[in-house]
């Protein structure tokens, strides 16, 4: 059940960072052409003699300009990156990181187990270490009171993505070699399959017969 709603927590932190993030980039771009537009649109009006419109694109001008959106590029490069710590971990859940498994798949038995098993260690034991450091670092950062310069957020929230996520991929490994002692299954993702396209089909098939 603890997992399941881990699992959820994770899907659903991913998703919402990702959106947030690009809507906020589509947001800062439009506002970024917006002003252009009219700065471009007063000195066309200017030059053509229409004072009607040249003062309406003034005034957009103001009202655009007034809002500030310095700070979009400081937020999106905190968004990703705890996206990626996260999506880090997530794509140890479902197989998805790139591996070198070329002496695994060639071992057989024993040693194959073996071979996978000081694999998966090395990823828990690295993952760890992040965490343990990250942690220390964030502790530091806490202490010194470091703020960011355009939202003037605490930097040791921003930094606090490195510890979590690495911790919650240092427990995905652990996860993944649990299963993989118990059943002898690895998470291999299929890269050229599509989720939810092959659900789709079953359901179809199904409806005609």
């Amino acid at each position: 059940m603890l997992l399941r709603i881990l699992d959820r927590f994770e899907e659903i932190l991913i998703s919402v960072l990702m959106a947030v993030a690009v809507v906020l980039i589509f947001v800062a771009v439009v506002h970024r052409f917006s002003i252009g537009f009219a700065a471009d649109l007063v000195g066309w009006a200017r030059a053509n003699d229409m004072p009607g419109l040249q003062s309406f694109a003034r005034s957009a001008f103001k009202a655009i300009n007034s809002i500030k959106l310095t700070w979009a590029q400081e937020a999106c490069i905190y968004l990703f990156v705890w996206m990626a710590k996260f999506g880090a971990a997530y794509g140890v859940r479902i197989g998805i990181h790139v591996g070198v498994d070329i002496l695994a798949e060639r071992l057989q038995g024993t040693a194959q187990k073996v071979v996978t098993t000081i694999a998966m260690s090395g990823g828990i034991l690295f993952t760890f270490i992040v965490a343990w450091i990250g942690a220390d670092f964030v502790a530091h950062v806490y202490r010194g009171g470091q703020t960011s310069p355009d939202l003037e957020i605490k930097m040791w929230i921003v930094y606090l993505a490195v510890p979590l996520g690495s911790a919650l991929m240092c427990f995905r490994f652990i996860q993944a070699l649990w299963i993989y002692l118990r059943t002898g299954e690895v998470a291999h993702h299929d890269l050229g399959a599509v989720d939810g396209i092959e659900e789709e089909a079953e359901t179809a098939a199904e409806g005609k017969a």
